[in-house]
């Protein structure tokens, strides 16, 4: 992730990342090996079952709101 940190878009990018990856760790308990092997399917199908409504397996996505609200409930700290 160095690469992308300092200033502008980069910065934002890593952050996102952090997040995203501090949140699969969490919501899906995978240690560091299985989160890196993840596909962003694996990622879809923990979400679809978080949401409860298997939208995300059926590839339609997250939708900021939801992504938000997972974030607030699962704050990196």
């Amino acid at each position: 992730m160095a690469a992308l940190e300092g200033d502008g878009e980069g910065a934002r990018i890593a952050d996102s990342a952090r997040r995203l990856v501090g949140l699969m760790a969490r919501l899906a308990g995978w240690r560091p090996d299985e989160l890196w092997a993840a596909t962003p399917a694996d990622v879809a199908a923990v979400l679809a079952g978080w949401r409860g409504d298997g939208e995300a397996a059926d590839g339609a996505g997250i939708d900021r709101t939801a992504l938000a609200a997972m974030m607030e409930q699962y704050p990196d700290g």
